[in-house]
């Protein structure tokens, strides 16, 4: 099937359990690699002799096509996996067997997915991705992980003290030097690059093995399934090396030092090599979709150049008619980390070109193809996102901050889009080595006391993506909810286009929203707790009017404690490890609702505290968003009390049980209290003053869920006040008389004391008091605080009934 070499994403070797290596098939007891964006597992030893095979998520300006083909990669499928054609079990735990397309995820045994038709229409799944025709992205220079902004330090389930060498010298965990008297150890170099880098794989024969079977084992070790008839093994002499300087001085001198003595127990070396031939057959792959011929066969001889290779190849793809000049035979080594491509001199002489690649390499002879591909003007355009700088400057600022810091070249820099409320701009740099400079740079960038950071960013081609399709935006928190977001990230990565996922720690939300504000209609999927929703949807109010989808709707998958919203929404209290694909399923079906948000404004009337000699500036008026709740009082001291003990040992806080255990006897603490807030505060409802009764916290609920899913304002009915709505434009206001009280809620036997419903609010504080907004408390100065409804309500998705688990 007509593949395009893409390299593969790997980020620090790990362990994983229950998966088999693509190459050697055998399990992965060792640390190993994965890709991040395809389910290629490998050996660390055996990383070199995979090759360029995984998805295709963007177009580059090589090889682009619209129609998509199933991308099948064979192996690690559970063993209850069935084949779609003959409905027999086709996965195992025991071996790698089974074929699954990485995109639609179909599944076949690997004799039945020869008859699956080529065409691939991205399954269940296929209205919510990103397609990837319609992305693009130019990422010569840039590493796979950062083209998909996957963050370096991954932590995978890795022990990290493994020294994992990338060298191919770890296949002697195979085979011990062997102490059977009948066998012998020898060292296999497969060309001069092996010798230059001393890399070898070991061998173990009988000593009394024919030629041919020594050449086939060396063969074999290399993974290399051609005759062996065509291959002879060379001895390695220090003589040939030295002469040949293909090695450094130090190594060369390795063998010979050893004595006498030790000669026996030293393995020999050997170098396959090919043999010379005067003819041979070559495949030529045309860089253009050809329906049924992924390559067409073609014999040379020595006198055959690239120029009559083009010419006699011509014909035999239909283009007969076109001038030589507008094509080039290009050389490409698919190797598992980057592919590289070299366009070969009209007139190279053919053979000559492939013998100097096998005698460099025969791995890598068998990792090379020749396309042939239409000359165009090539195009060089990289999107950088930089964020961190001051906010609120002009285009003009913000260029010459960029001159100053990064000394940008304005000639192939250019500031396309600023964000000035977030401080952010969008690079576009026409020339790969500016690009990549200003990346490295960024990351050591300090300005105003602030680190910049950059991201990579692709382009979406809006105009080609189809009519039905509203691709998923999703975030993800990977601090959140005991660390669960790191392998929610590689899930969503793998099911979608890893070009849709993205980090909140890697620039936060705005690189996401960017990326889509030309997407005609898309929904967003935000992975975290409250707070990580509140940053999303603040974002989103700030962006709104420069997205062409000014108003997607935003579903929650919960991590972290807390969780009200998505509680309400029906996501549940938190995630605890469901299958990431029905969650997507979930949010595919999931309904619109309504929500409103609110807008807080604290305005501290006095200096703020620890002022010197008491001359201060007064604070200037704070504004935040609320959509959850906000307290006053005991509520927020508990909440304040608790993120001091999360920031003294955060290394305590990776389950969302043991931050709850935390919250209790923080509150157990604080039972002996005077009942003063009413005395502390005035509160005015729509214009009117409200009386307080004798209450220690004082709530403000926008949601029927306060403080990890208690109903704090009670469900009995009350002609005084409307039954509360999400979406009503009203809030709820209730009193609680002090912890005794709010554990009484929390646990379900009371319900708060109701004081007031409205859309208007003003807040007198008297003295310095806590104050929290969705989980994010500080003391707030004596002043007023104003809350009032905010912009357009939000668009939420709610998990529709029939889709609910027990």
């Amino acid at each position: 099937h007509w593949q395009v070499p893409v390299a593969h994403c790997f980020g620090p070797p790990g362990h994983y359990k229950r998966k088999f290596c693509t190459v050697c098939r055998k399990s992965l007891e060792s640390p190993a690699f994965r890709c991040e964006v395809c389910e290629l597992h490998v050996h660390t030893d055996c990383v070199l002799f995979a090759c360029s095979d995984c998805r295709q998520c963007h177009q580059d300006g090589h090889l682009d096509h619209d129609t998509y083909h199933h991308h099948w990669r064979e192996g690690n499928l559970s063993s209850s996996a069935r084949c779609e054609f003959c409905k027999k079990t086709c996965g195992s735990s025991e071996v790698l067997s089974g074929m699954r397309c990485e995109w639609c995820g179909i599944l076949a045994h690997a004799a039945c997915y020869v008859i699956v038709t080529p065409e691939c229409t991205f399954g269940r799944l296929r209205n919510m991705i990103l397609p990837p025709n319609c992305v693009q992205l130019f990422s010569r220079n840039f590493s796979k992980l950062h083209c998909f902004r996957i963050s370096e330090n991954v932590q995978t389930e890795s022990d990290e003290d493994d020294d994992v060498d990338g060298s191919t010298q770890g296949s002697t965990k195979d085979i011990q030097i062997s102490t059977d008297s009948s066998k012998q150890t020898l060292k296999i170099f497969d060309g001069n690059d092996a010798v230059k880098r001393n890399q070898f794989r070991l061998i173990s024969v009988p000593r009394i093995a024919k030629n041919e079977e020594v050449v086939e084992a060396a063969l074999r070790a290399y993974y290399i399934n051609d005759d062996q008839q065509e291959y002879e093994l060379q001895t390695f002499t220090q003589q040939v090396l030295l002469s040949d300087d293909v090695i450094n001085r130090n190594d060369a001198a390795e063998d010979s030092n050893l004595g006498s003595v030790f000669r026996e127990s030293v393995p020999e070396a050997w170098i396959i090599r090919a043999k010379p031939k005067d003819e041979e057959v070559i495949r030529i792959y045309p860089a253009w979709l050809k329906v049924g011929m992924a390559y067409v066969s073609l014999r040379v001889n020595k006198d055959s150049t690239v120029q009559t290779v083009i010419k006699e190849v011509l014909p035999l793809l239909g283009r007969q008619t076109e001038c030589l000049q507008n094509f080039k035979l290009v050389e490409v080594l698919m190797g598992s980390k980057q592919v590289q491509r070299m366009v070969l001199d009209n007139q190279e002489l053919i053979l000559n070109r492939l013998k100097d690649i096998r005698k460099t390499s025969i791995r890598q002879m068998n990792q090379t193809r020749f396309y042939i591909v239409e000359n165009s003007k090539s195009i060089v355009q990289v999107n950088l996102f930089v964020g961190g700088l001051p906010p609120q400057l002009s285009p003009e600022e913000y260029t010459n901050i960029l001159k100053e810091e990064l000394a940008i070249k304005t000639n192939v820099v250019s500031v396309s889009h600023v964000y000035q409320a977030q401080g952010a701009v969008v690079l576009q740099i026409s020339c790969f080595s500016e690009a990549e400079r200003i990346y490295m740079l960024v990351k050591d960038t300090v300005v105003n006391d602030k680190p910049l950071n950059a991201v990579v960013i692709p382009t979406v081609m809006a105009s080609k993506i189809p009519r039905n399709c509203c691709p998923l935006l999703v975030f993800v928190n990977p601090k959140s909810g005991g660390l669960k977001g790191r392998d929610l990230l590689y899930s969503f990565r793998k099911l979608l286009n890893p070009h849709q996922v993205f980090e909140l720690t890697n620039g936060g939300p705005l690189p996401g929203f960017h990326t889509f504000s030309k997407v005609p209609s898309f929904r967003v999927l935000v992975c975290g707790g409250d707070g990580t929703v509140g940053w999303v949807l603040g974002a989103l109010e700030e962006i709104r009017h420069k997205l062409v989808c000014s108003e997607p709707s935003v579903a929650i998958l919960p991590l972290g404690t807390g969780n009200d919203l998505g509680r309400v929404l029906r996501w549940g209290a938190g995630y605890s490890g469901e299958d990431p694909y029905s969650i997507l399923v979930s949010v595919d079906e999931a309904d619109d609702v309504l929500m409103d948000r609110w807008t807080i404004l604290l305005d501290a009337e006095e200096p703020a505290e620890g002022a010197e000699n008491g001359i201060a500036e007064p604070e200037p008026p704070k504004i935040v968003q609320m959509n959850n709740y906000c307290g006053l009082g005991i509520d927020a001291e508990l909440s304040l009390d608790f993120h001091h003990a999360r920031e003294e040992e955060p290394g305590k806080f990776n389950s969302r049980f043991h931050n709850k255990g935390v919250y209790v006897k923080v509150g157990l603490q604080k039972i002996s209290h005077t009942r003063n807030l009413h005395k502390d505060i005035k509160l005015q409802v729509d214009q009117h003053e409200v009386e307080l009764p004798s209450i220690e916290g004082l709530i403000f609920i926008n949601i029927p869920s306060w403080g990890s899913g208690a109903d704090l304002w009670g469900s009995e009915s009350d002609n005084r006040f409307e039954k509360p709505r999400i979406d009503d434009g009203l809030l709820e206001v209730v009193g609680v008389t002090g912890v005794v009280h709010m554990g009484q809620v929390q646990g379900g036997f009371r319900s708060g004391i109701r004081i007031a419903q409205g859309s208007y609010f003003r807040v007198t504080l008297l003295k310095p008091i806590p104050v929290q907004v969705d989980g994010e408390p500080w003391i707030q100065a004596p002043g007023r605080i104003i809350i009032s409804a905010a912009g357009p309500k939000v668009h939420m998705l709610k998990k529709s009934k029939q889709k609910q688990k027990k």
